[in-house]
C-alpha cells in the first residue's frame, strides 16, 4: 500500500476539527439570531402596546373632562411623570451600580431641564386645542428644526437625501393640517390656532432639548441613567415650582379628590412612560437604534389610527393622502438606514443611526415625553462605536 505522511494524517484532522468548529458556531449563531429576533418581536410589542397606552390615556385626561370638569394643570403630569422617572433611574443606577455623582456640570442639566419642561407642557397643553393625531404628527414635523439646531449647535452636515425625507415629512404634515379637521372635540371653533402655537413652540424647545442631550453624551460621556437621573431632577423641581408659582399645586390636589378615576389615569400613564422606557433600552440593546426606529414609525400609525377609532375624529382624504406622505418618508428613512450599512460596509457613523428625532420614530427616542427623551439618549449611546450592528 501507499505509505501515507504523518503531516496528512495531521492536515485533514485539524481540517475536520476546523469544519466542526465552524459548523458548532454557524448553529449557534442561528441560535442566537432566532433568539434575538423573538426578543426583540416581545421588546417591539412592549413599546406599541406601552406607549400606545400613554398615548391613549393622555388624550383622556386632557381632552374629556370628569363629570363636567377638564383638567387644566398640565405641569401636575409633567412632575408625575419626572418624579416616576426619577426612581426607574435610581434603581437602574444602583442595580447596575453606576455612580450617583453628576458627569457633566448641574448648569447644563438644568437648561436642558427647562426646555424639557416647556416642551412637554405644550405638548400636553395643545391637546386641549387639537386632536391627537395632529399632536402625533406634530412631533414628526421637528425633523427640520432638529436638523437645523445640529447645524447651528454641533455643526453637523446632511446630504440630500436627508433633506428630502424632511421635506417630505413636513409636506405631508403641512397637507393633513390644512385640508381637514384638526381641532380637539371639546374644543372652541377656531382654537386649533392656538393648539398649533403650542405645537410650534412644543417643536423649538424639543428640538433645543435632543440636541444639547447629544452634545452632552458626547462631551461628557454620561451614561443614559445618569443623565436620565439629573435631568428629570431638573424637570420636577423646575415643574413643581411652575405649579406652586401659578398656584396650580391646590387645584391639581383637590381635582384628584373630587375625580379617583383622575388618580388611576394619572398613575397609569406614569407606569406606561416608565415601562416603555424599559423596552425601549432593552430593543436598542439587543437589536439597535434602527429596530427602535422601525418599531416608533409602526407605534406612530397604530397610536393614530387608535385615536380616529376610540374618540371619531374626522378625516379627509387629503388627510389620509398627507398621512401616507408623512409615514412612507419615515419608513424610507428606517429602510435607507438598514441599506446603508450593508452596501458600504458595517459603519458606526451612518445617518441612519444619528440621534435625529422623528416623532417617535428617530430619536431618540427619535421628544419631550419622558419616554421618548430616553429614548434619544439610548441611541445616542447606541451610535458610538461599540454598538452591535443590528
Amino acid at each position: 500500500p501507499r505509505h501515507v505522511s504523518p503531516v496528512a494524517f495531521w492536515q485533514f484532522g485539524r481540517a475536520a476539527r476546523c469544519w466542526s468548529t465552524d459548523c458548532s458556531m454557524a448553529g449557534d449563531d442561528s441560535k442566537q439570531g432566532m433568539e434575538s429576533l423573538m426578543w426583540g418581536a416581545v421588546y417591539g410589542g412592549g413599546i406599541i402596546i406601552m406607549l400606545g397606552l400613554y398615548g391613549v390615556i393622555q388624550e383622556r385626561i386632557m381632552s374629556e373632562p370628569y363629570g363636567t370638569e377638564f383638567f387644566r394643570a398640565s405641569v401636575f403630569l409633567v412632575l408625575c411623570n419626572r418624579l416616576v422617572a426619577i426612581v426607574y433611574a435610581l434603581g437602574m443606577i444602583l442595580a447596575k451600580r453606576e455612580e450617583l455623582a453628576n458627569k457633566a456640570p448641574l448648569w447644563k442639566y438644568l437648561v436642558i431641564a427647562f426646555s424639557n419642561v416647556a416642551a412637554t407642557w405644550c405638548q400636553y397643553e395643545a391637546l386641549k386645542y387639537v386632536s391627537f393625531p395632529v399632536q402625533m404628527l406634530g412631533k414628526s414635523f421637528k425633523m427640520m428644526p432638529v436638523m437645523i439646531w445640529s447645524i447651528i449647535i454641533s455643526g453637523k452636515k446632511y446630504g440630500f437625501k436627508d433633506w428630502a425625507i424632511a421635506l417630505g415629512v413636513t409636506w405631508g404634515v403641512t397637507q393633513f393640517l390644512l385640508t381637514g379637521e384638526t381641532k380637539a372635540k371639546h374644543a372652541d371653533k377656531g382654537s386649533s390656532v392656538y393648539g398649533l402655537l403650542l405645537l410650534l413652540c412644543f417643536l423649538a424647545c424639543d428640538g433645543f432639548t435632543s440636541t444639547f442631550q447629544e452634545k452632552l453624551f458626547k462631551e461628557h460621556k454620561t451614561s443614559k441613567y445618569n443623565q436620565m437621573l439629573y435631568v428629570n431632577s431638573g424637570s420636577a423641581v423646575v415643574s413643581a415650582g411652575s405649579l406652586f408659582a401659578s398656584g396650580s399645586a391646590l387645584q391639581a390636589m383637590g381635582f384628584c379628590g373630587d375625580h379617583p378615576d383622575f388618580v388611576m389615569h394619572a398613575g397609569t400613564l406614569s407606569a406606561a412612560a416608565v415601562s416603555g422606557q424599559f423596552f425601549i433600552y432593552s430593543l436598542v440593546k439587543d437589536n439597535g437604534a434602527l429596530a427602535l426606529a422601525a418599531t416608533m414609525n409602526l407605534r406612530q400609525v397604530l397610536s393614530i389610527l387608535t385615536s380616529y377609532i376610540l374618540y371619531s375624529h374626522p378625516i379627509s382624504l387629503l388627510q389620509v393622502l398627507g398621512l401616507v406622505l408623512v409615514f412612507a418618508a419615515l419608513f424610507y428613512k428606517t429602510y435607507h438606514g438598514y441599506a446603508k450599512p450593508n452596501q458600504k460596509g458595517a459603519k458606526s457613523d451612518t445617518s441612519g443611526a444619528k440621534p435625529q428625532p422623528l416623532g417617535k420614530a428617530g430619536d431618540t427616542k427619535e421628544d419631550a415625553e419622558p419616554v421618548e427623551i430616553e429614548m434619544r439618549q439610548t441611541q445616542m449611546v447606541s451610535a458610538s462605536p461599540t454598538r452591535r450592528q443590528p
